[in-house]
């Protein structure tokens, strides 16, 4: 069985110091509790913070934890300070993150030193992760305190399988694009092989996000960065559902019950548990409270909410100030409402074990949990799984991520008191069999789809992406087939290497930026032209005023325009187009209606062709403006010997008869190469390796379907493998 090593901010077990000697027990909160329950299934180590700061430990405290909890608990502890949990964990996770994740971004900060400490805390997760970390485990990380932990260990281990689940919603575009980081943030992400969410709302939001900030466009939910295939998918996550449906029958429990039902008396109870947080809607929902024993005066002295709100986040200014409302807004309504031996709210500020709230659960006549906006929300789940007796009705936020699961509860807007108040008046006038139809439906539900099919399904997700990988990566250029061409490469006499440049010996994607080669690629082009025996061509879609700038000092031969333009080592440029450009004339106005109606793009005008750039532009609105332009086009060149090329963001008008891969034919007929190289990354350059002759060496750069014999991932394995030729 392979190990999972499962990465989150905390470990499920928590560290506290009594005296000389060190307390364990289990850590609260959802994400916890759920991959405690999934560690029985699988062989696992976790890897996080184990709640207590390192500067109140020796360094023989810290390995004698260190041993315990391994022993024990098959936990890898990562100490961290004072300053970073003050700065990675209460300052940028939740001053930033958590806040502009959940919509408000009034609450949001942007201090650039809590990010330095963020990416500080990942790099410190990321080296206590490769000390234990082998090739054969699968390594799951969770959550947005470790965004940037994927790529950290992607970069390091690209055979190791990767998971990240975000068990927090993610923003719409127009939310996240407010973060400073974002491009860093998603690079971090994408990481990881497989990325999962609670909501395809989320995974919608996400790939929008990627496609805008990064430009890597997904179809069904896999992204192609050009050297990599990621995979992104909704797996709500579920409960231990046989725990909780099961509790009512314990011992403990029901003394738990009895004791509740004696102070409660006859009754009716609305339960409310949450963790103390802005984002939990806990004012909105004692306001609605009030309205309901405002607009339904009957239920005063019948109805009592029982409100659970666990400590949270108690160190920072925000959680402070709500506690202080909930206390003052609690303390007006049961002031406005409250008879002789009679309250409307029962409030309890703490954490509650499980068998209290089990005992909440089993004695609720509906549960009120109305989230302003909440990745998941389980405690609906585990409320719908204690029923035992089919009586029971969940009201639910339709801005909590288990709406979407839940449709048979009664859905409210959590911003719209009158119609909570009128949806708990519904709820405790619901007929019994009504409430034991929905309950049946919700159950069945969330027991095919517990913590176990989640954690498992999401292993086989991740588990399918190497197939994925090998699908597209079953011509990557492998050691042996390297080792091939660089014999072929020393037995031969005569050479041509026929190189694309953007994508291909750059990073470089756009045609029209100032992208002059860097001191490593003038230094590797150099080294190869210092061998008489080899021709270089840089063959291109930019200009020739581009690639005099870049290569006049060095003796390559220069293709421009996708072949339309030759100069051979330093001599003239050689146009090798006779063409009609009066076309030009009527093309020229219909792209400029498309540059009015699509903010950001612009015109490139070319010697022999015309070129719509729109990589600036709104990734939805340029889809939707290039396949109009297509269709307007395609009618117009049909009959003036024209064609379109759907490139890296652009569309390009040229003539039929430009073509990069006639042209590299050209050059190879005129010569009597017997060592032939063609590398490219762009859809222009399949016209060359088709060209190419049976014993030629053709190379796509980026995972994709190419006519070429082998692929490298991108422009570094590029300039790699042009080193060894060198050397």
């Amino acid at each position: 069985m392979k190990r999972i090593i499962l990465v989150s901010n905390r470990l499920p077990v928590t560290i506290e110091k009594e005296g000389n000697s060190f307390k364990i027990t289990p850590s609260s909160g959802g994400l916890a509790t759920g991959l405690s329950s999934v560690s029985k299934n699988y062989q696992c180590l976790w890897l996080g913070f184990p709640g207590i700061v390192s500067g109140d430990m020796t360094d023989q405290e810290k390995k004698e934890i260190e041993q315990s909890l391994l022993e024990k608990h098959n936990c890898y502890p990562v100490h961290l300070d004072y300053q970073e949990i003050k700065n990675y964990y209460n300052g940028f996770s939740n001053k930033t993150i958590w806040p502009l994740f959940h919509y408000f971004q009034y609450y949001t900060n942007y201090e650039n030193k809590t990010w330095e400490y963020y990416k500080e805390v990942n790099q410190k997760f990321y080296e206590e992760l490769i000390k234990i970390i082998t090739q054969d485990d699968i390594v799951w990380i969770h959550d947005y305190q470790l965004m940037l932990l994927p790529e950290l260990l992607k970069n390091k281990f690209p055979s190791i399988r990767v998971g990240f689940f975000l068990h927090i919603p993610f923003p719409s575009y127009e939310i996240f694009r407010q973060l400073p980081w974002d491009r860093e943030i998603l690079e971090g992400i994408l990481g990881a092989d497989f990325i999962g969410f609670h909501t395809f709302s989320y995974v919608r939001h996400f790939l929008s996000s990627v496609q805008q900030v990064l430009g890597y466009e997904n179809t069904f939910g896999q992204i192609n960065t050009g050297s990599r295939i990621i995979k992104v998918d909704a797996i709500p996550m579920g409960i231990d559902y046989n725990k909780f449906a099961r509790s009512s029958a314990d011992g403990n429990v029901k003394r738990e019950q009895r004791i509740i039902q004696k102070d409660l008396r006859k009754q009716k109870v609305i339960l409310s548990v949450d963790r103390l947080d802005y984002t939990k809607g806990l004012i909105e929902r004692l306001e609605a409270i009030d309205l309901f024993f405002t607009n339904y005066p009957d239920y005063i002295g019948k109805v009592t909410l029982i409100m659970v709100a666990v400590p949270s986040r108690t160190k920072i200014d925000s959680y402070h100030s709500l506690k202080n409302r909930v206390d003052e807004t609690i303390g007006r309504i049961n002031g406005k409402f409250s008879r002789i031996g009679w309250t409307p709210i029962k409030y309890m500020y703490r954490s509650i074990n499980f068998q209290t709230l089990s005992a909440l659960y089993s004695l609720a006549d509906v549960t009120l949990v109305t989230p302003i906006r909440d990745g998941m929300n389980l405690v609906a789940k585990e409320y719908i799984a204690s029923i035992t007796n089919k009586k029971g009705v969940l009201i639910l936020s339709e801005m909590a991520g288990v709406s979407e699961e839940l449709g048979e509860a009664i859905i409210v807007n959590p911003n719209n008191k009158d119609e909570i108040a009128a949806a708990l008046d519904s709820a405790l006038q619901m007929p019994p069999n009504e409430q034991a139809n929905r309950i049946k439906s919700m159950q069945e539900r969330l027991k095919r789809n517990d913590i176990f099919k989640w954690a498992s399904l999401f292993i086989e997700k991740l588990e399918a992406t190497k197939a994925i990988e090998e699908k597209f990566g079953s011509k990557i250029l492998t050691d042996e087939n390297k080792q091939t061409i660089l014999l072929s490469y020393k037995q031969s006499k005569k050479r041509v290497f026929i190189l694309d440049y953007d994508g291909t010996l750059t990073g470089f994607k756009n045609k029209i930026e100032d992208a002059k080669p860097d001191n490593e690629l003038y230094q590797l082009l150099s080294n190869l032209c210092k061998d008489t025996r080899n021709s270089v061509v840089i063959i291109s879609g930019r200009t020739r005023d581009n690639l005099d700038k870049f290569f006049s000092k060095y003796p390559i031969t220069l293709v421009a325009e996708h072949g339309a333009w030759i100069k051979d080592l330093n001599k003239e440029w050689i146009s090798l187009v006779n063409t009609n450009l009066e076309w030009k004339k009527d093309i020229t106005p219909i792209l400029q209606t498309y540059v009015d109606r699509t903010p950001k793009s612009f015109i490139e005008e070319k010697t022999f062709s015309l070129v719509w750039h729109y990589r600036n532009s709104d990734i939805d609105l340029a889809s939707i403006r290039l396949k109009e332009l297509k269709e307007t086009l395609i009618s117009i060149v049909a009959n003036l010997n024209l064609g379109i090329l759907d490139g890296k963001k652009v569309l390009e008008i040229k003539s039929l008869d430009i073509n990069k891969g006639k042209t590299a034919l050209d050059i190879i007929n005129n010569n009597s190469y017997d060592f032939i190289i063609a590398i490219g990354d762009d859809v222009t350059d399949e016209d060359i390796f088709i060209s190419m002759p049976k014993d030629a060496h053709t190379i796509k750069v980026g995972i994709k379907n190419s006519m070429a014999r082998h692929n490298l991932r991108d422009y570094k394995e590029v300039r790699s493998l042009l080193k060894e030729f060198t050397q």
